[in-house]
């Protein structure tokens, strides 16, 4: 049952949008039933954190940040390396930070793994939130060779022992390094079920799908679609990886002269829009743009399938074309093909041709709307912010 007393609540999240994101709408809702939320992140993530109500708490990190997406490694020690040396930089200020101001439950992010530890050293209650899909039961044994092959490559094994050294120094209880990583006690999964690899097998005692968070974003602005538009696009690759100028140009040639269709066109903070070239009066082409505000009004979306954005569009029952970049999108974008409402292509795929006749096969499929509209029920209904504060809530009741 939800507690009626107010406490103090702790999230350890990392400076990435598609971590802090889902987690926002969260820590506000906590706030507006009366709960303290002291909110840990790099100091580039401030105003947003306290757009929340919660009290900001700053780390150095060590991760590379959305302005510099070619700081991340691509050998896969490296990129964990990566993460161990951000935990290692933050682990001190939550010492500091909190010897004097106990919380009472710990939230983290899949990658905020200081917080876990913390929690287990304090003995309070630990609540994963997860911002993408989780471990499955055999999920170990499934993975095996690729938790293997990290282990096994240059640095792996040294990897492996500077984790386990910290996990005993930091007074964690579970001193297995992929248990740590992959296997929370208790997790809240801030996705819709139906994106989930595996979802029959997933623990229901531990984990808890809620469907995406999303909150009020009037913050962000509003975008109007305009009066002449029949059908409106929605083109964007994300924060981090949109330095691609070339496939930004094939939408343009792809959709710019498509009767009746209006684009929005987000290239992020990498690409000068002299690039594009000439741009239609039917494109609009923006660095940024309040995503939801125009997934409400929009007929279709091309997206890099981060998991974020997978969620917008299946809750906005919008049909997908997945255009992956890194890391879980293209699982993400397998999942959204085989729920029957995308079509995925591959960078070096995305040709004007191919997605003009992906997107017009998409809009053109009654099956297609009709999947749609089942999933976007089904998100929905699994709760949302409400119902993951009622289950961090009855944890603290615990």
């Amino acid at each position: 049952m939800p507690v009626n007393r107010p406490a103090h609540i702790l999230m350890v999240s990392v400076p990435a949008h598609g971590h802090v994101n889902p987690s926002l709408a969260v820590i506000t809702e906590l706030v507006a039933r009366g709960h303290r939320v002291s909110y840990v992140n790099d100091a580039s993530f401030r105003d947003v954190v306290e757009s929340t109500g919660a009290a900001f708490v700053p780390y150095p990190t060590k991760l590379p940040l959305a302005d510099d997406p070619d700081g991340w490694a691509e050998d896969p020690v490296a990129i964990q390396e990566l993460f161990l040396d951000d935990t290692l930089s933050m682990w001190p200020v939550l010492l500091e930070a909190f010897a004097d101001d106990r919380p009472d439950l710990v939230l983290y992010d899949i990658a905020g793994f200081a917080g876990r530890a913390l929690g287990e050293r304090l003995g309070v209650p630990v609540v994963q939130l997860s911002s993408t899909f989780v471990g499955w039961e055999g999920f170990e044994q499934d993975l095996a060779e690729a938790l293997e092959a990290i282990r096994s490559c240059p640095g792996g094994a040294e990897h492996y022992r500077r984790f386990a050294d910290w996990l005993a120094e930091a007074g964690a209880v579970q001193r297995d390094v992929d248990a740590f990583k992959n296997r929370p006690e208790r997790a809240i999964a801030l996705v819709p079920r139906a994106l989930q690899p595996n979802a029959e097998r997933v623990d229901e005692r531990r984990i808890s799908f809620v469907g995406p968070c999303f909150g009020d974003r009037a913050h962000q602005g509003r975008w109007q679609r305009p009066a002449d538009a029949e059908k409106v696009l929605l083109v964007s690759l994300g924060s981090a990886f949109t330095h691609h100028p070339a496939f930004y140009r094939s939408c343009v040639r792809a959709f710019g002269d498509l009767p009746g269709w209006h684009t929005v066109l987000q290239i992020g903070a990498h690409t000068d829009p002299a690039e594009l070239g000439e741009v239609p009066d039917t494109v609009e082409v923006h660095r940024w743009v309040p995503q939801l505000s125009v997934l409400a009004q929009a007929d279709a979306f091309v997206t890099h399938a981060g998991m974020g954005g997978s969620s917008e569009g299946l809750f906005h029952a919008v049909p997908m074309i997945a255009v992956p970049q890194a890391v879980d999108q293209f699982a993400n974008a397998d999942a959204l093909v085989g729920l029957g409402v995308a079509r995925r292509l591959d960078t070096e795929e995305a040709t004007p041709e191919a997605l003009r006749a992906a997107l017009l096969e998409l809009v053109g499929d009654p099956a297609v709307a009709e999947r749609l509209r089942g999933l976007s029920a089904a998100g929905r209904a699994e709760g949302g912010t409400g119902r993951a504060v009622d289950l961090i809530e009855a944890e603290l009741g615990s």
